[in-house]
């Protein structure tokens, strides 16, 4: 009476192969790590708060000579074409007294 219908077999526990293991080890891992990207990150997503920086252009400076001074990881040209997309300039003439934002160091 205490038999159940079917093939006389009670289902026993879930056991994975080798290589489902290997499946599931991975996909744990890639969790891990996608997690640790989106803690670690924040610094490059984010612009720190507060106003950008801005400089006053001088007689005699030039984009080349602004971005020396100002500056991150880029380099100066990289730095030269950040403030151009900044500032909405099409070219690379500036003019003195003109007030330009600058790149966030990083």
């Amino acid at each position: 009476m205490g038999r159940r219908a079917g093939n006389g077999h009670e289902p026993g526990p879930i056991r994975l192969t080798r290589r489902g293991r290997i499946v599931v080890l991975g996909f744990l891992v890639a969790v891990v790590a996608g997690l640790a990207a989106l803690v670690s990150a924040p610094g490059q997503a984010a612009d720190p708060p507060g106003p950008a920086p801005t400089v006053i252009v001088q007689p005699g400076d030039t984009l080349w000579d602004i971005a020396t001074r100002n500056k991150g990881r880029e380099g100066r040209d990289a730095t030269v074409e950040e403030i151009r997309r900044l500032n909405n300039l099409t070219g690379y003439d500036i003019d003195a007294g003109q007030r330009l934002v600058l790149p966030r160091r990083r």
